[in-house]
């Protein structure tokens, strides 16, 4: 069963819906265009922790903690070996990133069959799906970690301290 998605994500997978293949292809080419660089700051951290070690292309997400509150996802993934993986990522993220956590958390489950489905492609499913799972559960610990922030009693440990979490902006 399918569940609502978030606005900027429902309009592209109807774009897509309506394109016969090759038009999709094009459209996925130019959507893995879109995924942002990785920082130099990122580039230069230890990559085990951000490796989503599920999906068959190597990919490295780092999810980020923006001061203002909101979360913002980079990907390290070779987009002109994978530009299907770099394009499901960059229509990711134009839904969740500079977006409040919850964003993330809202998507449904059945989020990346509707994507793929839209897309026309089936497959990938798995390493797929472990992706926006990360991108949740980053989600998730940036809303705790800022609850706790917003509390009274000191954290006995930080966000970072664990491999999913947000990278803290300050």
């Amino acid at each position: 069963m399918s569940t609502s998605l978030p606005a900027p994500i429902a309009r592209t997978l109807e774009r897509f819906r309506t394109m016969d293949r090759e038009t999709r292809m094009q459209a996925l080419l130019a959507q893995a265009r879109r995924l942002e660089p990785l920082p130099e700051r990122l580039a230069a951290l230890d990559r085990t922790e951000f490796t989503v070690p599920e999906c068959q292309t190597r990919v490295d997400l780092f999810p980020e903690l923006q001061p203002d509150g909101t979360l913002h996802v980079w990907a390290d993934v070779n987009v002109r070996q994978s530009p299907t993986i770099a394009a499901v990522l960059a229509i990711t993220f134009a839904a969740v990133n500079d977006q409040p956590p919850e964003v993330a958390l809202a998507l449904p489950p059945d989020f990346v069959r509707q994507l793929m489905d839209s897309i026309g492609l089936g497959t990938r499913e798995a390493g797929l799906s472990a992706m926006v799972r990360r991108i949740q559960r980053a989600a998730a610990e940036a809303i705790a970690g800022r609850d706790v922030a917003a509390s009274p009693a000191p954290a006995t440990s930080s966000a970072s301290d664990t491999p999913s979490a947000a990278i803290s902006r300050s």
